[in-house]
């Protein structure tokens, strides 16, 4: 029981919902007020839109220019700052200034003369950056241990999100964890009102809105289990739905002018926590990838004893 209260005290240190609570400084400001747009209320929202548009133009206005354009109140515009863990205007200028200044985002005109191609990498490579920055190594960690604790672990997504989740799933069986999902999201729901203290329930949703698995999250952890999200929007309802939050940064890149968003970012978090869970319990990961290897192999084996021989045979010799 002792156990329990201290994990969910150490959940509650490493999953908070300010950019400096995620990554253990402040310099993950940009990112993290990107992943917060969807979540943002309508003024604040703009203010927001206004910063990432154009960072450097921001900080060399004052408030009443900066209320101005983005039509809302002085008073907004410290609300805004203050929703960030930041004191005021001053200190998110100061933090805006040195991420500037470490040259993590690329600017417009060297977008415009890049090809095509390396744009499309530039910009998962960017999004991959950022999520670095917005997990500390701490909250992975504590997703780590829930997971290597539990009884069993009911994966929730559906959609464009759900091959991120199976994937999950399917690395899990692979080193031994007690994994299941289900396809249908009415089988999800049924799964999450079955669970119980000692599970984990890991829902993995891009816009972090998706009515099916938050309510499922929700429903998991009214029934006691532990809950995990992985999530491109900050502080959205999936996020909080779950005790631990793993943030994966916005990533859009355009495909025939239309903005959609890539998995990768998601897909790489999970690795990061898979790496994490095959550190701490090595000898069972290897143990069943070994095992797994082994029967996959003389399967293999058995389907090429039973393939019939090609009947093509070499020219002749005229």
């Amino acid at each position: 029981m002792r156990r329990r209260d201290q994990d969910r005290l150490q959940d509650s240190k490493v999953s908070g919902t300010t950019h400096s609570s995620a990554s253990g400084d402040r310099r993950a400001l940009l990112p993290w007020i990107q992943g917060s747009l969807p979540t943002l209320r309508k003024a604040q929202r703009r203010i927001a839109e206004e910063v990432i548009r154009d960072p450097e133009e921001f900080i060399s206005q004052p408030i009443a220019e900066l209320a101005k354009r983005c039509g809302v109140s002085a008073g907004s515009v410290v609300v805004f700052c203050k929703n960030f863990d930041l004191k005021g205007l001053p200190a998110l200028k100061v933090a805006l200034a040195r991420e500037l200044s470490e040259a993590l985002f690329t600017s417009r005109d060297s977008l415009e003369t890049t090809p095509r191609f390396q744009r499309v990498f530039d910009e998962q490579v960017r999004a991959l950056q950022e999520t670095v920055r917005l997990n500390s190594q701490e909250t992975l960690k504590a997703a780590a241990m829930a997971i290597g604790r539990a009884h069993r672990i009911v994966l929730f997504s559906i959609g464009l999100s759900y091959p991120i989740a199976y994937s999950i799933y399917a690395k899990m069986r692979f080193i031994g964890l007690p994994a299941m999902i289900e396809y249908d999201s009415h089988l999800q729901l049924a799964a999450a009102s079955e669970m119980r203290r000692g599970e984990v329930g890991i829902g993995v949703s891009l816009a972090g809105n998706t009515r099916e698995t938050v309510e499922s999250l929700r429903l998991a952890k009214s029934r006691g289990a532990r809950t995990i999200c992985i999530t491109n929007s900050i502080d959205s309802l999936v996020a909080q739905a779950a005790d631990i939050r793993l943030y994966a940064a916005p990533s859009e890149v355009k495909y025939f002018q239309a903005p959609l968003a890539s998995r990768v970012t998601q897909m790489a978090l999970a690795d990061a926590l898979l790496d994490e869970l095959s550190r701490d319990a090595r000898r069972r990961a290897l143990s069943h990838l070994r095992r797994a290897g082994e029967h996959l192999l003389q399967r293999r084996l058995d389907d090429s004893r039973h393939r019939p021989h090609s009947s093509i045979r070499p020219p002749s010799k005229s």
